[in-house]
This record gives C-alpha cells, structure tokens and sequence, in this order.
C-alpha cells in the first residue's frame, strides 16, 4: 500500500490522439473530483479537424483539470502529472509539464513508427528526453486486451476503451473512488449494459495497475474546497449561458427562442437550450447566420427573449441584422462566444478578438449594450443580465464570452430562480388610448414593447426610419438626428442600471491590472501572488464594456500606473484611450490561442514595476 501525500491542488493534463476519448476521460475525472468536494476549472484543447491525422503532433486533443482544496480561478499553468497515450501527444504537451512532474504514458503505443511521425528521433521512453520526471510506462493496450479478453471482443473495441485504463490509474492515483464515472457509464448505456461491463473491467483494470506499480512511492490526497453549502454541479460555460437565459425567460414571463446556425465553439448552447423544449424553449437551427438571427428578430416582435449565438465569422454575417433589431428598438441577445481569427483563423482556440466588430461593425449610428462574462460560472450570471437588459431596455445586447470559458468548466452552485434580479420587460397594455409606438419614457428613454395581436396596440416596424412618437416611415433629417440621439442616450443611460466598477486587491496603489472577459482567472490569480510578495496593486475586471460604469474614471485615478491585460493586440485598451484620454496606458497582450498564465503575468508586472 502506498503512502498518501496531501496537495493543496494539483494539475492534471490527459492528452492523446483525437480519437483517444481525452476530452471524455477529463471530464469524467473533473466528475469524480467535484463529487469529492475539490473546487476546479478545466480546459478542453483539441484540434479543427473532424477527424485529425492520427499520431501527429498535430491532431493532439488534450484535456487540462486544476483541483484543489482552495478556490480554484483557472485551469492551471503548467502541469504536475501528464498523460501522454502516445509519442506525439508527448511531443505536443511536454513543454506544459512542470520540472519532476509525472509522465504517464502509454508504453505499447511508442513505437519506431509512432515515434517518428511524432518528430522523435529515438524513443523518448528510453533516451535522456524524460531524465528530469518522474515516469510510468503503463502497457496499456496490453493490459486493456487482457481485461475485455473473458469477453472476446474486438480490436475496434479495446482500443476505444484504453481511456478508461488511464482515468482508473488516475483516479487510483489521487485517491478518488469508481463511483461517479461507474453511475455515468450505468445511466450512458443503460440500454447497452455490455458496454458498461467493458468500460468497467478496462476501468477497474487500470485502478488494480495503480495499486501494483512498485515505483510509485505515493498516491495523493486533495481534500475537499470549504464550499458554500449548496446543490453543486460541474458546468461548461456554454451550458451556463443556456441555463442563464432559461432563468431570464421564467423571471420575465418571456417564452425564449433561439435562432441560431452551429459554429465552433457556440454551438453547445444551441444544443443545451434544444434539450428543453419541455420547458417551453423554441429552437431554429437555421440554414445559415442570417436566417438564424433574423428570425430571432422575428421572435422578439413576437414577444419572444430572442437570441441568437454565434462565433467570430457569424457576427460578421449578422452585423446588418443588428442593426435591423436597433432600429427597430426590439430586444435581442446576441452571445459572440469567441475564437481565433480573422477569418475562419484557429476555430478551436480562444482569443478576445472580436472587442472592435461588437462596439462597432455595423453600419450608420448603431450602439448596442456589450457585454463580457468572465468564467464559465459566471457565463450563468451574465446571460441572465444580458436577457435582463436587453428586455428592459429594449436593444440588443452582445454578450462575449470565448472558446475558453465556453467550453471550460467550473463547480456552479445553483441558485433559486426567484432569488435572482427581476425583470420586468416594459409591456404596452391593451386597448391603451393613449399608446403610441415611439413614445419613451421620459427617464429611460425605452419606448414600450407592444406585442402583435394584442387589442388594440397596432403599429409598424422595419428597417426605414421612423418619426419620433408615432412610428410613420420618415425621411426628415431633423427627426432622424432626434431617433439616432434618443437610440445613442437610450444606451449610455444603461450605466445607471447596472452595479459600480468593483475593484479586488489594493484601493489605490502603484498599478491596477484591468482585463474583461475569460482573462478573470488567470488576472485575479497574479494580483493575489503579486499582493503575497507585498505590492500595492489591484484589478478592475469589466462585465459592462458599452457602457462602463459610472465609476470607472474615478477608479483609474486612484493608481499610478494602469495595466490593461488582453488576449487581443490591443482593443480594450484602445477603447479606454477613446473614452479616458486623460490616463496613460500600459498593455500586455497575447495572441496565441491560449489562456494567459499567471506565470507570465507576474513576470511583466515585475519588470513595470522595476522600470
């Protein structure tokens, strides 16, 4: 029996061929250590391809998990243990692995051939390439064989099971039980129970080859997160947002429709929200990205919570049709989950470059709320704003969240949907006598959402220009500069309905890191390291982009220098140069499909502050 050693937290990588079942054996890992209490987040990383070459470098699909006992704000830099099922994805990822870290690897799957097409001159298992880290060389198509032989399977069969060999070495490894991927597996194939005897014997055959590796000197404990109490489960961002807006539609009284055509990386919310149509959700998988948002245009005249969802290419295509759900004043939610580009550029990577296209590419006058969620958890809290907003204000909102976050995942406490924010959409009431379609309130300058077919509330719509109040077709250019000022303050008038700035950290000092979207976690964890080491810095993290919040001069004042950190070549700070021309700021940007680490963040901070 092996000794346990307690972690604090631990990062684990699993990384194989597309067709190893990587990014299913981190997931149901992530299960088992949600249901031991560990807090996490995690970080699917697999290629375009639909089916990538095999034994490439480049068709490595890799799936990274950080638990830990404490709160856990990213997927971690680099590794502790890797999983390597053979040479390339060793190739690929062993740059991630920290110095002494464990290498698990496939032995069978390292030969003369696998290696070379791996770029390996010699094999990486029997040279100096693995000098400085701890090594297990896990025969594990031999042993996956053995386990289903009783069955007589086929060799289609064994292969596709050798991940459930890795995950029970792995969960034998960190001392997690066979309970929480077992019952995945019984409620999978329930109609199967074969297959549940195979993935079970190849699982438990790789826990018993974990109990029986006589060089592992110990296995490792990471003791549950001091969690609020709660209904706990692990989420991906994108499933949040479609929860989210389901939240919105019950607290509004709404019906939701979705109108949307699949991209990477949106497509699981499209997806999500089709499961629940016996919640009343309406989905269009549309035939291209302008049907899908034009019906959701429709929807919203209906009286629908209308979305659409999308990537970086999709919001080009949408652009005109935005402008369309501005002009005429409907509430729409537009969710960019984006990707690298221009172009269809890195479709499974993650970038924040689509800051510009969502504050500005569209023709004419055409401001539109934006928006930024900033963790898979927190893609939850922001569709539920970015339905609120949209509906009570009525004008789109464009919520960007990235490929990150979308398909990262988080321990998500549940809340109540009645605990949440009302919303209250600003409803024309029937046979009004004194209803005209235009008409706004006076302080928020909303004109009221007249739903078709309601007695007597009839009215028109379109793309042309209306008159102020009444809502006839007008080419007047003095009316037209009125419409475009009261859709511009109609906007801006946003800021008054939306929570101050917050700042975490130090309340003044020498530098505030500022970021927005999917960089929260790898930001807020370097301003934590930086105040350990006794800096005066803090960090302002932006959900509200168009507008800002109120308070956010003020807050900006109050350092000295201004570090604003994003996965773009510049677009945020760009935008803050625009609206407060009177800071100086320092940025630092990356561009390279990646998360930032919080490594690297420390670092640059260290060299400002040294200058």
């Amino acid at each position: 029996m092996n000794r346990i050693t307690e972690l604090d937290q631990v990062v684990i990588k699993f990384a194989g061929d597309s067709g190893d079942g990587m990014q299913l054996t981190g997931t149901l890992f992530s299960e088992a250590a949600a249901h031991a209490g560990n807090d996490l987040s995690t970080f699917p990383d697999y290629p375009a391809e639909i089916r990538a070459p095999q034994n490439t470098v480049s068709g490595v699909s890799g799936y990274q998990v950080h638990i830990g006992s404490t709160k856990i704000n990213t997927s971690g830099d680099f590794c502790d243990v890797l999983v390597a099922m053979n040479p390339a994805s060793l190739k690929a990822n062993l740059k991630w692995a920290k110095m002494g870290a464990t290498i698990i690897t496939n032995a069978d799957a390292f030969d003369e051939k696998t290696c070379e097409k791996a770029g390996y001159e010699e094999n990486p298992l029997y040279d100096d390439t693995l000098s400085s880290y701890q090594v297990i060389k896990a025969p594990i198509n031999v042993l996956t064989k053995e386990a289903l032989a009783p069955l007589n399977v086929d060799f289609k069969t064994v292969n596709k099971s050798r991940n459930m060999f890795a995950l029970g070495l792995l969960l034998y490894l960190f001392d997690k039980d066979l309970s929480s991927p077992l019952a995945y597996l019984k409620k999978k194939f329930a109609a199967k129970p074969e297959l549940v005897d195979i993935n079970k014997r190849v699982l438990e055959a790789g826990y018993i080859y974990g109990e029986n590796i006589e060089a592992l000197e110990s296995r490792f404990h990471v003791s549950a997160a001091p969690l609020e109490k709660g209904l706990y489960r692990n989420i991906t961002g994108n499933i949040a947002t479609a929860w989210g807006l389901m939240a919105a539609s019950e607290n509004s009284g709404r019906p939701i429709f979705l109108g949307s055509y699949p991209i990477t990386p949106a497509t699981d919310i499209l997806v999500e929200l089709t499961k629940h149509r016996s919640l009343g959700v309406k989905t269009l998988q549309a035939e291209d990205e302008i049907a899908g948002i034009c019906s959701a245009i429709g929807a919203a005249y209906a009286g629908s919570l209308a979305v659409t969802s999308t990537s970086g290419p999709g919001l080009s295509l949408k652009s005109e049709a935005i402008g369309l759900a501005v002009i005429t004043e409907l509430p729409l939610v537009l969710i960019d989950v984006q990707r690298a580009g221009p172009s269809t550029g890195m479709p499974t990577k993650s970038e924040q470059a689509d800051l510009y296209q969502a504050l500005f590419g569209r023709n004419g006058e055409c401001p539109c709320i934006v928006m930024a969620a900033s963790s898979p958890v927190d893609c939850f809290y922001s569709a539920y704003e970015a339905a609120k907003l949209a509906m009570e204000h009525m004008t789109p909102v464009i919520l960007l969240s990235d490929a990150y976050i979308g398909n990262g995942s988080q321990l998500f406490r549940i809340p109540k949907v009645k605990d949440l924010d009302p919303i209250t959409p600003p409803l024309a009431q029937p046979n009004d006598p004194d209803f005209k379609p235009f008409r706004r309130d006076p302080e928020t300058f909303v004109r009221q959402w007249a739903l078709p077919g309601t007695p007597g509330l009839r009215h028109r719509v379109g793309g042309l220009e209306k008159t102020d109040i009444y809502g006839a077709v007008s080419t007047d250019g003095d009316n037209h500069e009125k419409m475009v000022a009261y859709r511009h303050a109609k906007v801006q008038k946003v800021a008054d309905f939306i929570a101050p700035q917050k700042v975490e950290g130090d309340e003044e000092g020498d530098l505030l890191l500022i970021s927005w979207g999917g960089t929260y976690g790898a930001v807020v964890s370097a301003m934590q390291e930086l105040q350990k080491e006794g800096l005066k810095v803090g960090h302002a993290h932006f959900r509200h982009i168009m507008p800002l919040p109120r308070n956010t001069k003020e807050i900006f004042g109050r350092y000295k220098r201004l570090l604003v950190c994003e996965l773009n070549s510049g677009q945020f700070v760009n935008y803050l140069r625009m609206t407060f021309p009177q800071f100086a700021y320092l940025q630092y940007n990356r561009i390279y499909g990646k998360p930032f680490f919080v490594s690297e963040l420390t670092e640059h901070v260290h060299k400002i502050l040294s200058e």
